[in-house]
């Protein structure tokens, strides 16, 4: 719950996912909208996966019916937990 990444047996890049991280450096590096530093670098890593048709047991536990882990969630346009 505390770690965005996990490192084995390497050093870490001290690269951090905060507003206050940027790339800077010559244009057009310091005018991108989404460079691959800070948070910006969410909106260019970030791949949305869709589950379509998947059984629920083989769904991530977040994402079945049952809702296991108890998050709070909107299923069909109603909040639920």
């Amino acid at each position: 719950a505390i770690a965005g990444r996990v490192v084995v047996d390497g050093w870490p890049t001290g690269v951090t996912v905060a507003p206050a991280m940027q790339h800077g450096g010559p244009y057009p590096a310091a005018t991108s909208a989404s460079t691959s530093v800070g948070s910006t670098a969410i909106e260019r890593w970030l791949r949305p996966v869709c589950y379509q048709n998947v059984p629920d047991p083989l769904l991530p536990a977040e994402l079945r019916e049952a809702n296991p882990l108890g998050l709070p969630r909107t299923v069909d346009g109603v909040s639920a937990s």
